[in-house]
């Protein structure tokens, strides 16, 4: 089922996630598809629990391509339970990011450029990966949903944020909403 996507301002975004406590349950199951099939029909490269007004420590992100980021990698499409990210390098990197949560706009975001993380898939299986690149910035956006961070939170320069049709005049307006 395809759900609403909570915007910026609305308070359940800024909510601390709870912890999924039972795995491979019909209703996570559930759960999963759902924001699979939202994350598709919006177009994007993740999706956070939180971001349909469900207070879990649950993400999914990956596709093959994406218009929204024309250029980005191709990122495995992965479920993400009880998420802890440890940074492998010093290394911060600013790359511009946009959110379904904050329709038509983006901002450059300065992210760890190499990390770890660990957690367990819907099944309740362990999952372990260091990435860096595109695949550690989707990582880190999402997982902020789950402590109640929106990417403009943590911009250092806002002449670095606004509308995507006026930065990048170039996509089509309709793959940000």
């Amino acid at each position: 089922m395809i759900h609403s996507i909570l915007k910026m301002g609305d308070a359940r975004l800024l909510r601390k996630a709870e912890p999924i406590t039972q795995f491979d349950t019909p209703q996570l199951h559930e759960l999963v598809a759902d924001l699979f099939e939202t994350m598709q029909y919006a177009n994007g490269a993740g999706l956070a629990a939180p971001q349909i007004g469900v207070n879990l420590q649950l993400v999914i992100f990956g596709f093959k391509n994406n218009s929204r980021y024309p250029d980005a990698p191709t990122v495995p499409e992965t479920v993400l339970l009880n998420p802890v990210l440890t940074p492998l390098a010093d290394t911060i990197e600013e790359a511009w990011e946009g959110c379904l949560s904050v329709p038509g706009m983006r901002g450059l975001v300065p992210r760890w450029s190499k990390l770890r993380y660990e957690g367990f898939d819907q099944f309740g299986n362990p999952i372990c990966r260091e990435v860096d690149g595109f695949h550690a910035r989707v990582v880190q956006h999402e997982c902020d949903h789950l402590n109640g961070v929106l990417y403009p939170m943590r911009i250092t320069d806002l002449s670095q944020f606004g509308f995507t049709e006026v930065l990048f005049p170039e996509l089509d307006p309709a793959d940000d909403d």
